[in-house]
């Protein structure tokens, strides 16, 4: 009898302390979970929200199909006092950099421009902030941007912002940098 009491005893706690775990887990493993989840959805609504970014025509497709001359400006820092060759590497970067984002884009735009001769302008700014407050001007405008940081590894700063480049229909462009001198 008292082996018996005993046993019920021990079966009995084993039992309690082992519906103790199973009776907590779950609710940690649910809660986790959904915090889980939760990251998992905000993730995809931002990774979507990127793509539909990445994949939305520029305006400028629109009118590649009505205006004749397109034309890229290159925005150069003057303040940087970049030597020739830099001047050079960082406006083929700027170069590049917008006509990798137009491809997808505004492929009309781009084949508009190269029918063009890919006419290119090089103009000289005096600061980042100007640069930047042409770039917004741009934007408003709805015209492209590139704007080259540079990696620091010869005359300048780490992330220095070097060249901006810009492509649209030449009224529309010149309109935002239309008060700039030639390098």
């Amino acid at each position: 009898m008292y082996l018996t009491w005993l046993s019920t005893i021990i079966v009995g706690a084993g039992c309690l302390a082992l519906g103790y775990c199973i009776g907590t887990r779950p609710a940690f493993i649910f809660v986790s979970a959904r915090k889980v989840k939760a990251a998992a959805v905000a993730a995809a609504v931002a990774i979507e929200n990127k793509k539909n970014k990445a994949n939305k025509p520029f305006e400028i497709e629109k009118l590649a199909d009505i205006l004749d001359d397109f034309k890229m400006v290159l925005v150069v820092r003057n303040d940087l006092k970049m030597g020739k060759g830099k001047i050079a590497a960082q406006c083929s970067h700027a170069t590049l950099g917008l006509y990798k984002k137009l491809l997808h884009r505004a492929p009309n735009a781009l084949n508009r421009w190269e029918m063009c001769a890919q006419p290119k302008v090089v103009l000289k700014i005096e600061s980042e902030e100007d640069m930047l407050v042409l770039q917004e001007r741009a934007k408003s405008l709805e015209l492209p941007t590139h704007i080259t940081i540079d990696a620091g590894r010869t005359q300048i700063a780490p992330n220095s912002r070097t060249v901006m480049a810009i492509l649209g229909p030449v009224e529309v462009v010149d309109e935002v940098t239309g008060g700039l001198k030639l390098l």
